[in-house]
């Protein structure tokens, strides 16, 4: 059925019962046109046609469906008999672009690589995917050859535990910071430090943010969180730090910086405070936890990320093209919507936020019989995981903030949570020693993934969708394919 029979249909047949009255809107609530009465042996591929045609789509884009945020995976008619729904009312159909690209999700552990002589408390995936960093409780960052699966460089210089790891989302740089308070940028292409360690923070490193390639390239700005209270703007290439941020009365423990430029710092004093870059002012505070604030997410985190590179692994030649490439790929993610803030606490809830806009909170997200350990959002912005101590992972709307589903399997507390690209599959890391794979679509376990000795601590998912990497208690990194 072509889309102009899908319209007129309506007109003709809206009074017999053969049809449903359905509206269309996007994630954000924003109605696609008019009301449309559809016959009920429409399904999801007729739906996709009318979309496209309604948006003008040149390049026909793939949509999925949601009525109360659940999936259309069938025909009208057959969904509307399962509800027990009359045709009578009007149904709400959101619908939502699809990457065009699917991951497979991992099922096998490729490469178990010994290395480090203590846990393993950090991984992570270089922006295009293509380089691994580890941080560990034997004071080293170490860097891992993907191609031969074996180590590549073990960068020496901290004096205590390496709590944490981040690359320019350029790529160009990585960044430790660890129990000593001391902060080290490595060259990745070397595994050498460039230059002295940063010092300045009086207790250990909580957290560490680069600031947005689409606002500056090449990269030379990150920001660091301290159990001291405070945070601190760096300068790569000045080699010092620009701004201290200083307000909270407690420890910080998490620090974001955001894709419109403003920084994120959470704290044990149950606050979230909102920085601008140029003079470190408080621009914001945001209240509402009645413990530790512990996790922070955006809603375009892992767009910042990855800056300019996606799946199709493209190279830059020069850091304009790489700026160019990344504003573009960040303003088409983040629409019209304002960038949205999770916060993850103590107190067993987490908050939904839009701090461009207002202090209060937009939802309050409750559940978890446990303390929320991390928090984060899928890479297309629609959804939001959160792992606790009570050994589950929750899946909320990313926009509204509805609760969706629960994924129970684990037997211990889940400690992290890392999205495949496509937003189709969560990943999740725990005490009990395994790794799970879940599908959003079916909320479903897809994937069990024992072969850690203990705790996993650390787990992270390529840009690329290739691979997954593991590291917890039994000091080696593991690799994980499709």
């Amino acid at each position: 059925m072509d889309v102009e029979g899908a319209e007129a249909a309506g007109s003709t047949a809206a009074s017999e019962s053969s049809v449903v009255i359905c509206q269309l809107a996007d994630p954000e609530g924003e109605r696609l046109g008019p009301q449309i009465a559809l016959p009920l042996n429409v399904g999801p591929l007729q739906l996709q046609e009318i979309v496209n045609a309604r948006l003008n789509n040149e390049e026909k884009v793939p949509y999925a469906f949601y009525i109360s945020d659940e999936e259309l995976v069938e025909q009208l008619g057959i969904y509307l008999q399962k509800k027990k729904l009359s045709v009578e009312r009007t149904l709400q159909i959101v619908y939502q672009p699809q990457a065009l690209f699917r991951i497979r999700p991992v099922n096998r552990c490729s490469a178990t690589i010994a290395g480090h002589t203590e846990a393993v408390l950090s991984v992570v995936f270089s922006p295009d995917g293509r380089s691994l960093a580890s941080g560990s409780g034997d004071t080293t960052v170490r860097l891992w050859d993907l191609n031969t699966q074996t180590p590549l460089f073990t960068c020496t210089g901290h004096k205590n535990w390496v709590l944490c790891i981040a690359w320019s989302p350029d790529g160009k740089h990585l960044v430790s910071g660890s129990k000593a308070g001391e902060i080290i940028i490595w060259d990745p292409q070397t595994g050498k430090p460039s230059g002295n360690p940063f010092t300045g923070h009086k207790k250990w490193i909580t957290g560490l943010s680069w600031e947005p390639v689409h606002l500056q390239a090449p990269c030379r700005r990150f920001v660091s969180s301290s159990k001291d209270g405070d945070a601190r703007i760096w300068d790569v290439t000045l080699r010092k730090c620009l701004i201290i941020l200083t307000g909270h009365t407690l420890a910080v423990t998490c620090v974001r910086w955001g894709g419109d430029g403003m920084i994120y710092t959470s704290s044990q004093d149950c606050t979230i405070k909102v920085w601008e870059t140029s003079q470190g002012k408080l621009i914001r505070e945001l209240k509402g936890h009645g413990h530790w604030v512990n996790s922070l997410a955006l809603s375009t985190e892992y767009t910042l990320r990855t800056g300019a590179f996606d799946h199709t692994c493209k190279q830059y030649s020069s850091p304009e093209e790489m700026k160019e490439a990344a504003l573009a790929r960040y303003q088409k993610m983040k629409g019209n919507a304002p960038e949205r803030l999770v916060s993850g606490s103590d107190d067993f809830t987490m908050i939904l936020w839009e701090p461009a806009n207002s202090k209060h909170p937009k939802a309050r997200l409750t559940g978890h019989q446990q303390l929320v350990n991390h928090v984060y959002f899928s890479p297309d912005g629609q959804w939001l995981a959160s792992a606790s101590f009570d050994k589950s992972v929750k899946l909320w709307n990313g926009i509204t903030g509805k609760f969706i589903t629960s994924f129970r399997g684990h037997v211990g507390p889940v400690y992290q949570i890392s999205w495949s690209a496509d937003s189709r599959l969560l990943l999740s890391g725990s005490k009990d020693s395994t790794l799970k794979v879940w599908d959003v679509r079916t909320r479903k376990l897809k994937e069990d993934l024992p072969g850690h000795a203990d705790e996993v601590f650390a787990v992270d998912w390529s840009p690329d969708g290739e691979k997954v990497a593991s590291g917890g208690k039994d000091r080696v990194l593991k690799l994980w394919m499709g």
